[in-house]
């Protein structure tokens, strides 16, 4: 490599050195993971977790937040309130210390907390410097303080503003910094809802309310079960194996074990794993202890019953899991998680904490209760045999290894890029739609699978009677990621799936069975963003000679015409305003027509309108919050026609298939 001649010194000049909370406004992001919608809501979370520890050490017992009418929320708990009184080292309030200074709090072990989410200390301080305005509120023996800051700049000295009717507690209002959050600073209602309704589940006897003064609504959540209310809410709309649920809350040394168990007759396991209240979506220590032991205690359970004959093999985790409800919680005085968004859990003692608790307890609660254990031994042999019988399945369906052109299902229409971050795979609905989109597509990026008929329903399939289904078969081989236990992410051929159907009530059902698909069996390909809906014109306007207007969906026909209309005024043309739009557009009869499916299209227009990269619309699909969505994959997938049938109902007035989004 040449040597460059340097053009300037580099010397210590050159060093910056940030102060304060300078580092936080420089890389927010390093801080709060992005500046978008979910950055703007974690500084509601950070301030609230805070609030949280205090219920969880046993000096709060509510958390309140108030989306207020100037934008701002205020945040107040009855809690023992951030000291006032002069820190030894800073030499100022221990308040301003804490909301001023990065690393500074009481959960390093100092005893301010023996349990609590936050780690690093930098919660309220980094809230503070990515606000346009913060005011700290702190009532001490019925005393209040206040003190008021601006982009983490103090405004001013504590101030003793006099007495309340309150005895403790500490409120702190604030304004996201708009030149940070430059997509939104508004606040989502439902947002903060779920985040204090799981708070609620996660801390038994906390109540947890929200009000919103743009809107006037107002709620509040109190759950004396705690996360046995949990499981309870998870499985609404579910057929469960037994109404009891197992729970059990176990000190161990210096860190508490909780967790609670519910089996369900589906087919997918829900686990969510917490520690000190915070959600560990990718698992961690607990979480293996958790699924170690629940194998174990019910293989043991079976063959020491009976259940399991003397030749058969185990049961495995897979097996044991299948409809598996449950929450794990654990609060331990110094947890180690994997960043700061605190993914997973690495604390290899709670593993054995775990285990210990569960070996014990879940193996008292089987031989208590042996018709539930008979069900769920019951239940996980016929997962077993569904297993051996999916696997035969696949070994005859499937391929191993990179899709070559012999193994690729006939009916799809490959792309010649093999690079698959250029690639996208259309599934289209029907052979004559996907006969216009063979001959209308970018062959070299955009693959064609026509798919006929509504595929399989599998939020009530295994996946042996999965890989008997022609249609599913075509889509697992042709996105070459595997399926089951044989699942790689890494084998997807296309960085784009997009769903086209038509815009009908048949459209919609079969987009929203591949979805269930998907969701329940291709879980990070719609997390990874891979999930398209493709949205075709409803309409399409036929002007003079060769001119073509696309319209999708009624509001937008409408705009399209008065456009036209404006066109023939500029033009001196007389335009009676009186008459209709298409009227006034100078158009006849048959001058407009609706499609009624992607079949009516031929290839020039399917490519126009929704495949041409510049015109086309897609709608990314993705999973927010993935509990809601299985309750709602459940609602309208699953064996109960009574909620569906609400759900609908309820909706139906409110939702036009025009303007229907999954």
């Amino acid at each position: 490599m040449t040597k460059q001649t340097p053009t300037a010194s580099y010397d210590a000049s050159q060093i910056q050195v940030l102060e304060g909370l300078e580092p936080v406004r420089k890389r927010p992001g390093m801080y709060i993971g992005s500046t978008g919608y979910d950055g703007v809501h974690h500084l509601i979370k950070e301030i609230a977790d805070n609030c949280i520890d205090e219920a969880i050490a046993g000096y709060a017992t509510f958390v309140e937040v108030k989306l207020l009418a100037d934008g701002g929320v205020m945040i107040t708990d009855d809690g023992r309130g951030i000291p006032v009184d002069k820190h030894p080292k800073t030499g100022r309030s221990t308040l301003e210390t804490v909301l001023t200074v990065l690393h500074a709090g009481g959960k390093f072990g100092g005893g301010g907390y023996k349990v609590s989410s936050g780690l690093h200390g930098v919660g309220s301080s980094v809230v503070n410097a990515l606000s346009t305005k913060l005011v700290a509120e702190v009532v001490k023996n019925g005393d209040l303080y206040q003190l008021e800051f601006a982009i983490g700049v103090p405004q001013g000295d504590l101030k003793k503003i006099g007495k309340t009717e309150r005895p403790q507690g500490t409120s702190i209002t604030f304004y996201p910094d708009p030149t940070i959050f430059k997509e939104t600073v508004d606040f989502d209602y439902e947002w903060v809802l779920n985040y204090l309704r799981h708070q609620a589940y996660l801390t038994k006897g906390l109540k947890a309310s929200i009000s919103d003064e743009r809107t006037g609504q107002r709620y509040a959540f109190y759950f004396e079960g705690g996360i046995q209310s949990y499981v309870k809410h998870i499985n609404i709309g579910k057929e469960v194996v037994a109404e009891d649920i197992f729970y059990v809350e176990r000190t161990v040394e210096d860190s508490v074990v909780e967790v609670a168990i519910q089996y369900n007759e589906g087919f997918t396991e829900t686990v969510k794993a917490f520690a000190n209240n915070v959600f560990n979506p990718e698992g961690g220590m607990h979480m293996v202890g958790f699924r170690a032991a629940m194998t174990r205690v019910i293989n043991d359970y079976a063959r020491k019953n009976g259940l399991l004959k003397e030749k058969e093999e185990n049961l495995t985790g897979d097996d044991i899991r299948e409809g598996l409800t449950a929450i794990i919680l654990v609060k331990l005085p110094d947890p180690q998680f994997e960043g700061q968004t605190k993914n997973k859990l690495g604390n290899p003692e709670i593993r054995r904490y775990v285990e210990q608790v569960m070996n014990e307890y879940f193996a008292y609660y089987l031989e208590e209760h042996p018709l539930i254990a008979k069900k769920i031994v019951g239940k996980a042999t016929l997962a077993a045999r569904a297993r051996k019988a999916a696997r035969a399945a696949r070994d005859n369906v499937l391929r191993k290894g990179v899709l070559d052109g012999l193994n690729l299902p006939g009916k799809l229409a490959d792309c010649s890029s093999k690079d698959p971050k250029q690639c996208e795979l259309y599934i289209v609905e029907g052979d004559s739609a996907g006969g216009s989109a063979k001959s209308g597509r970018d062959s070299r990026t955009q693959a064609i699978l026509p798919l006929r008929g509504k595929v399989l329903n599998v939020e009530r399939a295994r996946l042996d009677k999965m890989l008997h289904n022609n249609e599913i078969v075509s889509l697992i081989k042709g996105m070459g990621v595997g399926i089951g236990d044989q699942f790689d992410i890494n084998g997807l051929r296309y960085d784009r799936i997009i769903i086209m159907t038509d815009a009908d009530v048949d459209g919609s059902h079969i987009a929203t069975l591949l979805m269930t698909f998907f969701f329940r069996y291709m879980n990070d390909v719609v997390a990874g963003g891979h999930i398209y809906l493709a949205k075709p014109p409803l309409f399409l306007i036929k002007l003079g000679g060769t001119r073509r207007i696309y319209a999708y969906n009624e509001e937008e026909l409408d705009v399209r015409l008065k456009e036209i209309a404006d066109e023939r005024r500029a033009r001196g043309t007389k335009v009676d305003p009186e008459e209709s739009l298409a009227k006034q557009a100078g158009l006849g009869e048959g001058a407009i027509q609706r499609y009624k499916g992607l079949g009516e299209m031929d290839a020039t227009q399917l490519w126009d309108t929704t495949m041409n990269p510049e015109n086309r619309v897609l709608v990314q699909v993705k999973i927010e919050d993935a509990e809601k969505a299985d309750a709602i994959f459940t609602k309208l997938m699953g064996d109960e026609v009574s909620m569906r049938k609400t759900f609908i109902q309820t909706r139906a007035k409110d939702v036009s298939l025009e303007e229907l989004d999954v």
